[in-house]
């Protein structure tokens, strides 16, 4: 189903250039002859800063998606704010959360944007971060632009960001527009794509991205391009047929291009039910995927028993394997604190399971999340200094340079222009044969590309 398709993109988490006029009339807060901006911004006191924290109501969802985050989701989030203030905050002030759950498939459509309203006008926050995740982008432009707050989140385009003030929105993670950049260069180098003619599969909410980026990045690498297929994907209705319909006419023009590859741009037209009927119609087609949320539609259907596996060996760019982080010091940095905090053992990628009821209560997933967002906002926020307002903070975020991300590897950077961290780039291939339930093999050593 399609909301299911959505909201497995929110749990799962593993995501521009030049100098803006707002970052350079910033005022500086550090160098030992700065000048500083001496206030507090909003939801900032002398001892505390309010902090919204939005998370996914899974109990309200579970018709609609495979995954739940179970009920040690806030327990997770307070786990870190509480170790941050427990080492003496944020410049001596302590993070005062401010959590509001939301469904995102209501009957009236996503409660998102009232998370916006909430956040800025009733309880005054200085950032919001959690599961902020709205497609059409209004609730992240609503948080940066009309309320200017600092949104700290996944899920997020370059139109997001473009559309808010610089600094305001930043991510540990990677934007869609990023990914397929860097991904199309590393095909180029690797000759992956040489003197095949590919076909792109989108939906329409990934059109800027389509025909923006991937199209002509695809062209400029000397790539033959052939028909695009946006699909009419979303809305809260489960309802596929409009897509499905689509899809079928697609393919036949893809059979009449003779294309021997297809570029899967986006979550919603990555998932199972298309791919699905794409191999099943073109099984040869080498698959090029713009996000490792493919990850977990691949093992679904390894471990449903499908054979063959339809997304065998589809081809992204990533970071780390789920197996690589589990191992490093990142990992084991959040795991530690969750353990102090909760008294729990942090299950790792490999041992999350589904419970009795077929849902998967993604701890692991809350965990990464939780752990590198607000280790984030807390480096940022020291960086900032004494006096946390907007101007002190995009200063901040603007000259940061290199940055510790505890969702990835060991490559991040934020500077003016560049407000999505993660660096750590690799050509990767799906292998059902590693694991349990298949898994991502490198193609290429791990790099730095901060592009």
């Amino acid at each position: 189903m399609v909301t299911g398709v959505l909201l497995a993109a929110l749990v799962a988490s593993a995501c521009g250039s030049g100098t803006s006029s707002k970052a350079q009339n910033a005022t500086p807060t550090t160098g030992p002859n700065a000048p500083i901006d001496k206030t507090l911004g909003k939801g900032v006191t002398a001892n505390t800063i309010k902090l919204g924290v939005a998370l996914v109501d899974f109990k309200d969802i579970k018709p609609f998606t495979p995954y739940r985050t179970n009920a040690e989701q806030r327990e997770i989030y307070d786990a870190y704010i509480n170790n941050i203030n427990a080492k003496g905050g944020i410049q001596g002030r302590k993070i005062v959360p401010v959590y509001r759950f939301y469904n995102p498939v209501g009957p009236g459509g996503s409660q998102i944007l009232t998370l916006c309203t909430v956040f800025a006008e009733d309880e005054n926050v200085f950032a919001v971060t959690g599961t902020f995740v709205d497609f059409s982008g209004d609730a992240q432009t609503c948080i940066a632009k009309q309320h200017k707050r600092v949104l700290l989140t996944f899920n997020l385009s370059q139109e997001n960001i473009d559309d808010s003030p610089p600094g305001l929105i930043v991510t540990p993670g990677n934007i869609p527009d990023r990914s397929a950049k860097i991904l199309i260069e590393l095909l180029k180098k690797e000759k992956t794509l040489e003197g095949k003619k590919i076909g792109v599969l989108g939906d329409t909410s990934e059109s800027a991205v389509v025909n923006k980026t991937i199209v002509p990045q695809l062209k400029r690498a000397g790539v033959d391009v052939g028909t695009v297929a946006l699909l009419s994907i979303g809305g809260t209705n489960p309802d596929t047929t409009t897509p499905q319909a689509q899809l079928d006419s697609f393919i036949e023009k893809w059979k009449q291009d003779k294309i021997a590859a297809l570029f899967l741009s986006g979550d919603l037209a990555s998932t199972k039910q298309f791919v699905q009927k794409v191999k099943t119609a073109l099984p040869n087609l080498v698959l090029v995927a713009d996000n490792t949320d493919v990850l977990g539609q691949a093992r679904d259907l390894q471990k449903a028993k499908v054979k063959p596996n339809p997304y065998e060996g589809v081809i992204t760019a990533g970071g780390l394997t789920p197996k690589e982080y589990d191992a490093s010091d990142n990992w084991k940095y959040c795991a530690d604190i969750y353990h102090k905090e909760t008294g729990k053992v942090a299950e790792n990628a490999e041992q999350t399971k589904k419970d009795k009821d077929g849902y998967i209560n993604d701890t692991y997933g809350a965990i990464n999340d939780a752990c590198q967002l607000l280790s984030m906002f807390h480096d940022i926020g020291e960086r900032v200094g004494r006096y946390l307002n907007d101007a002190n903070w995009v200063y901040a975020v603007d000259h940061f340079g290199k940055i510790t991300n505890r969702g990835t590897g060991p490559y991040s950077t934020l500077h003016a222009g560049k407000y999505s961290a993660d660096d750590n780039w690799r050509l990767q291939k799906y292998d059902s044969t590693v694991g349990e339930s298949g898994n991502w093999v490198p193609i290429t050593p791990l790099q730095n590309i901060s592009g």
